[in-house]
């Protein structure tokens, strides 16, 4: 047991005993959500917007997210498993949780890599000469590795001291440079670049989290209740998409521009530094997290491997910041885009699965007050697969409306068709070994007749 928490229980359930206070979690939520991304997003609706019709979108894209998050963060809550494991049980099997958790592994790996060398750039614009942009990035990353390195606990301790520092600095910035204006007259005044929809903006708000609602399960698996998931949803996302985004809309319109990185900096010099490094820290220790997670899963499963979660996120931090630091990474940006749109189906299928389908969902309830995982596991589920890529397909390709929410949607009902066509069943079936050694052998699969 004690092997298992020190590895942040990345192929077990998460037991009764290691669950932690809702408000802890909220803190980290707040803190993964308010991030230096979300003011650029609240500079980039009020650069395009009025101030009430950026509220309008705000409100309406946060309650996209917080009823996809509330609902896949339930599923994590009640089977304590990260999402890539949780997938096995959810429609993927075996093989789909494996690409699921390289999915995830590969994506955030190479945001981690992209948002420190960004970073990077923006605090050598603020202190030019001082050292390359490569050391910064250097820098950042390996902070951000040595906090991961102590898994949920390190970086609760991290959320704790840059939340309510990143609060402050930000507060500070706001009345300093909104202080020289009406607040009145800012809210009244018209936007200074091209209009955008409230519908468009509402889109551009759930799209910017849609990743993190779907791995909701990497952070609510901690969490004691399901009472104690909307607790978590409704503080975190509500005061992170509001206080920060509407404080980029004011300044976006104070300033006339979109660019909020150079009002902060402008306005409130170092102090805009240290708004860059908190907010960066904070939401990139969930990017290596998350990644780490997907990866463990995903050689578990492809290699019958058990990776340890200190060596892994050590290695992976390393990389990912070496990657980012030669620039290497800033050529991946189109391929990770098209990675993105792979995202919202695994939340419509898992949801899909748990709550209308249940083909799998026997197996977890039988085994969930033991605090085990099932027995087995499908190999294969044919169906999901298809679901998957054609969801994928449209959410790429369709850009009417919210397409992250078009894909999301399309991959529940389809997927819930082919449950009811009785098309969903799983080939093959792989054993499930609960006191598989680090780095020993994962069980073998055990037969390949149709479950």
């Amino acid at each position: 047991m004690e092997a298992t928490a020190h590895d942040d229980y990345s192929l077990q359930r998460v037991p009764k005993g290691a669950r932690r206070h809702w408000f802890g979690i909220a803190v980290q939520r707040f803190g993964q959500v308010s991030a230096l991304s979300q003011f650029l997003l609240g500079a980039t609706l009020g650069y395009a917007m009025g101030f009430w019709d950026a509220a309008l979108a705000f409100l309406l894209g946060s309650i996209i997210l917080e009823v996809v998050i509330i609902l896949v963060g339930i599923v994590g809550q009640r089977e304590g498993m990260q999402t890539s494991l949780l997938t096995r049980w959810t429609g993927f099997g075996e093989i789909g949780s494996s690409l699921v958790g390289l999915a995830i592994a590969m994506s955030l790996i190479g945001w981690f890599g992209i948002q420190s060398a960004i970073s990077a750039e923006s605090l050598d614009s603020l202190m030019p000469d001082v050292m390359p942009i490569p050391a910064w990035s250097i820098i950042f990353g390996l902070a951000v590795t040595g906090v991961v390195a102590f898994g949920f606990k390190g970086m609760q301790l991290l959320a704790n001291i840059t939340v309510p520092l990143f609060l402050v600095l930000v507060g500070w910035s706001i009345v300093s440079e909104l202080s020289q204006h009406s607040i009145v007259d800012l809210m009244n005044s018209a936007p200074a670049g091209e209009p955008m929809s409230v519908f468009a903006g509402a889109g551009v708000v759930a799209g910017g989290f849609i990743v993190g609602a779907i791995i909701t399960s990497d952070m609510t698996r901690f969490n004691r209740t399901p009472g104690d998931v909307v607790k978590v949803t409704v503080v975190g996302i509500t005061l992170g998409e509001f206080v920060i985004g509407m404080a980029g809309v004011l300044l976006a319109h104070a300033a006339q521009s979109g660019n909020i990185v150079a009002i902060v900096t402008s306005a409130v010099g170092w102090v805009g530094l240290l708004i860059i490094v908190t907010g960066t820290l904070k939401i990139n220790d969930w990017n290596l997290y998350s990644s780490v997670l997907g990866l463990v899963n995903f050689v578990s499963t492809a290699f019958n491997r058990r990776l340890p979660h200190l060596a892994t996120t050590i290695v992976i931090g390393v990389v990912g910041t070496l990657l980012a630091a030669f620039g290497i990474l800033q050529g991946f940006i189109p391929f990770l885009t098209v990675l993105a749109a792979a995202f919202p189906p695994i939340a419509g299928i898992l949801l899909a699965e748990y709550f209308v389908v249940r083909r799998f969902r026997p197996a977890l309830d039988a085994t969930r007050e033991a605090g085990t995982l099932p027995a087995t596991a499908p190999r294969i589920v044919p169906a999901t697969l298809v679901v998957w890529l054609l969801s994928s397909l449209v959410g790429y390709f369709v850009t009417w409306g919210i397409p992250s929410i078009t894909a999301l949607v399309l991959s529940f009902v389809l997927y819930v068709v082919a449950g009811k066509l009785g098309l969903v069943r799983g080939i093959g079936e792989v054993a499930t070994d609960n006191d598989v050694a680090i780095g020993g052998a994962a069980s073998p699969v055990v037969d390949a007749t149709e479950r």
